[in-house]
C-alpha cells in the first residue's frame, strides 16, 4: 500500500476576503459550512474537506483548481446561472448555448466559472 493511498484529500482554496468567499461557497454553490476557525472556513463535500483560507497577497491562477463531478452538467449550469454565476468562455473551445464545452468523443462535458477571488472552478460529468 502506498504511503497516502488510504488518506482522504483536503482541498485548500485561497482567498483575500474570507467572508465574501464563504458566502459564495455556502450561499451561491450551496456547500454545507462545517465550521470556521482562525485559519479557514471549512466545508465538507462528499466526505472531502474544502478549506477556504485567507492569504493576503493571493493571486489566482488561470487553470482549474477544483472540479465538481455532477450527474447532470446542463442542469447544474442552469442552477449556477440562476444564482448569477457567469461561465468562462474560452475562445479556442466551442461552447454550446449554455456555455458547456464537450470534449472530443462527445461524452465528457465541462463548464468553468470563477469564485469571487478568480479561482477557476468547473463542473463536469467526468
Amino acid at each position: 500500500m502506498g504511503i497516502l493511498e488510504a488518506a482522504k484529500p483536503a482541498i485548500i482554496i485561497c482567498t483575500q476576503d474570507r467572508a465574501r468567499a464563504t458566502a459564495f461557497y455556502r450561499d451561491t454553490l450551496g456547500l454545507p459550512l462545517a465550521y470556521e476557525d482562525n485559519f479557514a472556513a471549512v466545508f465538507n463535500i462528499g466526505g472531502v474537506t474544502l478549506r477556504v483560507s485567507t492569504v493576503a497577497d493571493f493571486r489566482p491562477h488561470e487553470h482549474t483548481v477544483v472540479g465538481f463531478n455532477v450527474p447532470d452538467v446542463p442542469a447544474t449550469v442552469k442552477a449556477l446561472r440562476e444564482k448569477s454565476v457567469t461561465l468562462n468562455i474560452y475562445p479556442r473551445l466551442h461552447h454550446d448555448e449554455l456555455g458547456i464545452w464537450t470534449a472530443p468523443g462527445g461524452t465528457v462535458r465541462v463548464a468553468w466559472f470563477k469564485d469571487p477571488d478568480g479561482n477557476v472552478l468547473s463542473v463536469t460529468n467526468a
